[in-house]
């Protein structure tokens, strides 16, 4: 792990940046200064951890590049992949509100990857001063709440082929209709992983919906033929 300089030092390039997160697009100017005097930037090199479940949680992140897996582990050492973090997205701002805050997973590097973190104290501090970053962060908690609840749905009452089309889904914007591409910068086994599926299931999935005629699988490059009717499948909509 690299420990770079505080992002204060650079906060003229970081301001722009990290407005664009929702967490931080309500804060004035002055605020979000006062973040980034309490930042640091860690570089990760694959595989390498950004932080321990259990470990005593003092920040929360933005992850700026690569990608970053969150995973919980049982006694007996199984991982259970709880999210992919891409960038852009924010990570572990629950802890702000918990009396013994410590992280529930463990956030590992799955490529090289550069990590905000925030001061969970600073950025609290602030939020007794702003109601519109309140709104902001209960905002984000609440989709994050909806997102988990959708996948609890996902992984426990669908079968795998509708596992896999929700996730090429994720992938799109919302709006996107026709003829698309997905690239699978995350490696295979870890998508399998993240859908609670053998990598060998994942493969036969990909298959099934090749079949179909709505994929089209080269490398790590998979085309969505028709996403509208992939959506359907999601839907409840029999192959």
């Amino acid at each position: 792990m690299k420990r770079l300089t505080p992002a204060q030092a650079e906060s003229s390039a970081l301001l722009p940046q990290i407005r664009n997160g929702v967490l931080f697009s309500a804060l004035s100017d002055e605020q979000l200064t006062t973040v980034l005097q309490h930042t640091r930037i860690v570089e990760l090199g694959e595989g390498e951890v950004l932080f321990d479940q259990g470990q005593p949680a003092k920040e929360f992140f933005l992850l700026d590049q690569g990608q970053v897996k969150l995973a919980r582990c049982s006694p007996d050492g199984n991982e259970k992949i709880i999210d992919i973090i891409s960038p852009g997205g924010t990570f572990a701002e629950a802890i702000m509100f918990a009396r013994a805050p410590a992280y529930p997973v463990t956030s590992t590097a799955i490529v090289p990857s550069r990590v905000f973190c925030f001061d969970a104290k600073t950025y609290a501090d602030i939020l007794h001063e702003s109601t519109d970053a309140c709104f902001a962060i209960l905002a984000e908690m609440s989709r994050r709440l909806h997102y988990h609840i959708a996948e609890i749905d996902r992984l426990t009452l669908h079968s795998a082929t509708f596992r896999v089309a929700c996730y090429l889904l994720d992938q799109l914007p919302s709006t996107q209709i026709g003829v698309s591409e997905v690239r699978l910068d995350t490696p295979k086994h870890v998508i399998a992983a993240r859908l609670s599926i053998t990598p060998e299931t994942l493969s036969r999935s990909f298959a099934k919906l090749s079949r179909e005629g709505l994929i089209k699988v080269q490398d790590n490059a998979v085309t969505l033929n028709d996403v509208e009717k992939l959506r359907q499948v999601t839907q409840g909509e029999a192959l």
